[in-house]
């Protein structure tokens, strides 16, 4: 007979890659493991795992339960959340992973919302990149994700179909010029427009690269940071251009940088994934409907902000 602290076991192993480090985070002992994973082996008939150097390797048969154990675990989560929500319906808690510029520029004003609601929300936050929100939802790390897509659904992968998908907003790509810059009497820019120009730019910078590629130049990097603050000072001081998305011009606007849309970059659809059973939890359903509102309000904004 399977039993839950068994499946467990199985899957911090799997997402661990090893007896010592499952132990370490669970809070058992290395043999208290190694006995739970045989007993399940016992359980299922067959072996699951194999060494592979200092930790173990899953056998495709240990992969299969595995991603079972995940979704067991992740549906026991969610009936624990409804009951408690059932149980005092004035309190919930919610994890919710979320993009960078969603925290900063929607999330608080959501919150905000949520105070003159009959239910009290507390907001276990972590700002996630949008292709790792799908593994924390499989998983049941998260109970609602953030994730920003160039194109709807771009990122969903077969596996994650059954996930509400809830649109929230579009945003645009902009380019940051210090003000008086030659570009900022324009309504909006072009790549090509950019070439001559020295560049502020992220660490994830791949899809630029082949983008200012496909123009015909490669950008003059003078900076990289992922601080948006950092990077609108930069701007603002005339050390170079940088590109944000509009949320992110929200929460500092700095009358020093001069924002102007990317006429030839993809819009980024930024949507709530949940699973449809967290969605009957009463507090996630109240700070999904939170996001909403402040979504449409921001969206509104960064529209104002991009065209002051």
């Amino acid at each position: 007979m399977i039993e839950l602290r068994q499946l467990t076991v199985l899957a911090e192993v799997c997402r661990s890659g090893s007896y010592s480090a499952a132990a370490d985070h669970l809070g058992y002992t290395q043999p208290a493991i190694s006995y739970h994973m045989r007993a399940l082996e016992r359980a299922v008939g067959m072996p699951l795992t194999v060494k592979a150097g200092r930790g173990v390797r899953l056998t495709p048969a240990g992969h299969r339960l595995a991603e079972r154990a995940r979704g067991v675990l992740a549906g026991l989560r969610d009936v624990e959340n409804e009951f408690e929500a059932l149980a005092a319906r004035t309190r919930g808690r919610v994890r919710m992973s979320s993009v960078q510029s969603v925290c900063v520029a929607v999330l608080p004003a959501a919150l905000a919302r949520l105070g003159a609601s009959r239910i009290e929300v507390e907001v276990e936050l972590g700002q996630t990149a949008s292709h790792d929100a799908y593994r924390l939802l499989a998983s049941g790390e998260t109970d609602l994700a953030i994730v920003a897509d160039d194109e709807p659904g771009e990122a969903a992968e077969p596996a994650e179909t059954s996930l509400r998908r809830v649109p929230l907003l579009v945003d645009r790509r902009h380019v940051l010029l210090p003000r008086g810059h030659a570009l900022a009497g324009r309504r909006s820019v072009r790549l090509p427009d950019l070439a001559r120009e020295r560049w502020i730019l992220e660490r994830d910078r791949e899809r630029l690269l082949r983008r200012c590629a496909e123009a015909g130049f490669e950008p003059r990097v003078v900076t990289t940071t992922d601080d948006q603050a950092t990077t609108l000072g930069l701007v603002g001081d005339g050390v170079g251009i940088a590109l944000m998305d509009g949320l992110g011009l929200l929460p500092r606007p700095d009358p020093r940088v001069e924002p102007r849309p990317l006429d030839d970059w993809p819009r980024r659809h930024v949507c709530a994934l949940l699973r449809p059973e967290a969605a009957r939890v009463p507090a996630v359903a109240a700070l999904l409907e939170a996001l909403r509102a402040g979504a449409v309000e921001q969206s509104g904004d960064a529209v104002a902000a991009a065209t002051a």
